[in-house]
């Protein structure tokens, strides 16, 4: 049986001593996350070993990263490692976000190779999939998010394929207040495990967790998480409040 997830993802925000506070204010409303369901937040890179201590010992609640780059060291200043991120304590990273392909133009081909040195570093990936408001319009959606997914993850084995979990966002719906309907991200979660299984086999499909990412709030999530192929998910701007955080965290 596939978790349900959610997972928080912080983009460049909260300085050191706020994000603390912050996480403690998370976990502080929380109650032992059941087994079947997960809990990761991703805080930029200043904070993964001290929110890795903070969660240390909660149940059912993880560190994950914002990104990591293609090669395991050397002389690539600026940029962190898998291992690095790894020796911080975090579990999960989360790879090809529609602001890294955007804003740093991230392709599916670099995508695949950091895909690759996280898993190769036993760290969870988050893979990032969706189209934008354009692609949308013209119907061509479903094909779009298959390209992405097939040219960044099909080159894996099912044993790899196994620690990878999908985000779905749609581009069109992050920040600017749209929210897709609940038919609209069932039908493309729906569409997105379909792909999975002609790849990888029904069963692989039916356990590899999809998430949601898009404007998600605690008053649509339930309706969201309700869709039998939404299995929770990846939250930006509502996880940083921790009161928002949580209730997007009970819908689950």
């Amino acid at each position: 049986m596939r978790r349900k997830i959610v997972a928080g993802n912080w983009k460049m925000n909260i300085e050191h001593a706020e994000g603390k506070e912050l996480i403690n204010d998370i976990l502080s409303g929380l109650s032992n996350v059941e087994e079947s369901k997960q809990v990761i937040i991703c805080p930029p890179f200043i904070h993964l070993q001290q929110a890795a201590e903070l969660v240390h010992g909660t149940s059912h609640v993880s560190i994950g990263a914002q990104n990591c780059y293609t090669e395991a060291s050397g002389a690539y200043t600026g940029e962190v490692s898998a291992a690095m991120i790894k020796s911080t304590g975090a579990g999960s990273v989360i790879l090809g976000h529609s602001e890294r392909r955007e804003y740093f133009n991230e392709s599916n081909e670099m995508l695949a190779q950091k895909v690759n040195i996280a898993l190769e570093n036993g760290l969870q990936v988050i893979f990032c999939c969706g189209e934008a408001k354009e692609i949308r319009e013209a119907g061509t959606q479903n094909s779009f998010v298959e390209g992405q997914i097939k040219d960044s993850l099909f080159h894996l084995s099912a044993e790899q394929m196994a620690n990878v979990v999908v985000a779905y966002e749609p581009i069109w719906a992050i920040g600017t207040g749209l929210t897709a309907s609940s038919d609209q991200a069932q039908d493309m979660h729906a569409h997105i495990r379909s792909v999975l299984a002609a790849k990888y086999g029904q069963e692989l499909a039916n356990n590899t967790s999809i998430l949601y990412g898009g404007s998600c709030k605690p008053t649509n999530a339930a309706e969201l998480f309700a869709c039998p192929d939404v299995d929770g998910g990846l939250i930006g701007g509502a996880s940083l409040k921790a009161a928002d955080f949580q209730g997007i965290i009970a819908a689950m």
